[in-house]
């Protein structure tokens, strides 16, 4: 094995996690693809008898590729969508056992609440709170002094409290997302308002602008004006909770994802934005 080859092999067993790093800041898994490979361009550029740590230069080195890509969007967001759902994880239904070990997955109502953080709170929350990394480390990439680093992980962390709590229990969570699709599918009004929250928010992103519904009856309404998509709609995992796809002639065409407490949906998030579905490798268990 060459030099070349053996660095290639370094770089790989940091992949998974450069890239878990570049979603969370991103919310784009292409973007966050495209953050890791320049990483790999980076390194393969570099005296790499001069990196005593690898794996803290490589989050280094695609954090600031990310933190100049949100950068980047921000300045570009002159007139932003009401309504804008990140890029969701989609992996097929599996057993209860199997869906607690994936609870801990960042869900994509989280995600949603990572847009609204301004690039350098949103760096400094993801890599101190979700990836344990000191502040010390953070303030150069961010240029700020460690104490400033650390007021910024503190504002965005207060939005993120802010957001609703799942319930911890992903097994009951299934339950509660497949007695909704139920609802949905036989055109139950009062069933499908029983298992919202009466201040139930609907977020759906389909490439166009167009504003959140509020509250359980406008919600339950817009399902069963849906109530064909229900029928083809079948459960999934979305960033490791329970979920749904809806597919049309072997296309996804929607990705629904739930935050559910107290045994009740307090948030729906949709992306049914043909595009980047058509972008994303979504691959749809056998019913």
């Amino acid at each position: 094995m060459n030099q070349n080859d053996q660095l290639a092999e370094l770089f790989e067993a940091h992949r998974t996690h450069l890239k878990s790093v570049a979603y969370r800041m991103l919310g784009s898994l292409a973007e966050a693809e495209d953050a890791v490979q320049e990483a790999w361009f980076r390194l393969s550029r570099s005296d790499t008898a001069e990196i005593g740590n690898l794996g803290g230069w490589l989050t280094t080195v695609v954090s600031r590729l990310c933190l100049d890509q949100l950068r980047s969007r921000s300045s570009r967001r002159e007139d932003p969508l009401d309504v804008y759902v990140p890029d969701p994880v989609v992996t097929g239904a599996i057993d209860p056992e199997q869906e607690v070990l994936m609870g801990d997955s960042v869900g994509l109502a989280l995600m949603v609440v990572l847009e609204t953080l301004a690039p350098a709170e949103r760096l400094a929350f993801v890599l101190h709170d979700m990836f344990a990394v000191p502040f010390e480390e953070i303030a150069p990439i961010v240029e700020r002094s460690p104490g400033a680093t650390r007021q910024l992980a503190s504002r965005a962390r207060r939005r993120v409290q802010g957001a609703p709590a799942p319930d911890a229990d992903v097994a009951r969570q299934r339950e509660v997302v497949d007695a909704f699709l139920a609802a949905a599918r036989g055109g139950d009004f009062e069933a499908l308002v029983a298992v919202l929250d009466p201040d139930v928010v609907l977020r759906a992103d389909i490439g166009a602008a167009g504003k959140p519904v509020f509250g359980a009856a406008a919600v339950a309404e817009q399902a069963l004006m849906f109530r064909s998509g229900a029928r083809q709609s079948q459960p999934v995992l979305v960033n490791g909770v329970p979920g749904i796809v809806r597919v049309q002639g072997g296309r996804v065409v929607a990705v629904q994802s739930f935050t559910i407490t107290d045994d009740r949906i307090v948030e729906i998030h949709i992306l049914a934005d043909l595009d980047r579905l058509d972008g994303l490798d979504i691959r749809v268990p056998t019913p």
